[in-house]
């Protein structure tokens, strides 16, 4: 199979996504596609897989069943401009391939984060990490911005003091809030890069991270359009269930006087063949358990 050139991904290539105030996602580059993972996959299944599936549900059969070895061979490199209390939620994804401004070596950029009104927002009081959806006051939404631009301003004034002064890099960048911006390449294999993608942009995630996530998001659709509609229906908006959760479902089921028509509710819900046979499989093993 020759180098695999994807035309929407080419009409992105190095164009600049614009996140937050002075944020940005960039694809710099790809490598491989939707037919990569296909030939992936029939190398290990053989040639007489190719007779039985088409290649939409080959890629779906390999996800919902997490055969994920053919997907890691599909990567992104991204270019990522972000402030750096992000960078540090997303480097937590140890998954990657990360290089990273250094303020050892470079002088930092005097670009700092500060939030529109809207994402000021009080704690929540069910969620140590996250905020409430309760409405700041617009007098104290401006008092915090007024703090937050206070800071960045009396910060890059004490940095570029040091510097002036010949003080290390190294030693001057301590003084600088997380709020300031930096840049990273960041290079994923694709499976990975779902895994990313489902945790961050889930609605408990950080906003700011959120925005990155959904930009991201946007282009690996573009790149691997069959693959996207796989992982939306069994990875982003897929749910799983305990055992005991599933115990309950088969008693429900059980307790129902007639047998539901799963053809006509397959076809509904867009079910393949083979996938309501494997769901209907499922039922039967949960069901003869109760």
């Amino acid at each position: 199979m020759a180098h695999v050139i994807v035309p929407a991904a080419e009409a992105i290539l190095d164009q600049e996504f614009k996140c937050l105030d002075h944020g940005f996602v960039r694809l710099i580059d790809y490598m491989g596609s939707d037919d990569s993972i296909v030939q992936a996959a029939r190398v290990s299944y053989g040639r007489g897989t190719q007779k039985v599936h088409q290649d939409r549900g080959l890629i779906r059969y390999l996800l919902r069943h997490q055969h994920t070895t053919p997907f890691e061979m599909v990567e992104f490199k991204f270019h990522c401009k972000l402030p750096i209390f992000v960078a540090r939620q997303w480097i937590r994804h140890r998954t990657a391939n990360v290089n990273e401004y250094s303020l050892r070596y470079s002088k930092a950029i005097n670009q700092f984060y500060m939030p529109e009104k809207a994402a000021i927002r009080f704690q929540s009081k069910t969620n140590r990490q996250g905020r409430s959806e309760k409405t700041v006051p617009a007098a104290l939404q401006a008092r915090v911005l007024e703090i937050l631009k206070s800071v960045a301003k009396q910060s890059w004034s004490d940095y570029e003091e040091m510097e002036e002064a010949g003080i290390a890099r190294e030693l001057a960048r301590i003084h600088l809030p997380v709020s300031l911006y930096t840049e990273w390449y960041w290079k994923i294999d694709l499976y990975n890069l779902l895994h990313f993608l489902k945790l961050r942009i889930d609605d408990h995630a950080q906003y700011e991270i959120r925005v990155y996530a959904q930009t991201i998001a946007g282009i690996v659709q573009k790149v691997v359009p069959l693959t996207w509609e796989a992982f939306e229906d069994y990875m982003l908006n897929a749910h799983t269930f305990s055992r005991s959760e599933l115990r309950l479902i088969a008693k429900v089921l059980n307790s129902i006087d007639r047998q539901p028509n799963w053809n006509q509710l397959a076809e509904k819900e867009d079910l393949s063949p083979r996938e309501l046979r494997e769901f209907i499989e499922k039922i039967k093993e949960i069901q003869s358990e109760v």
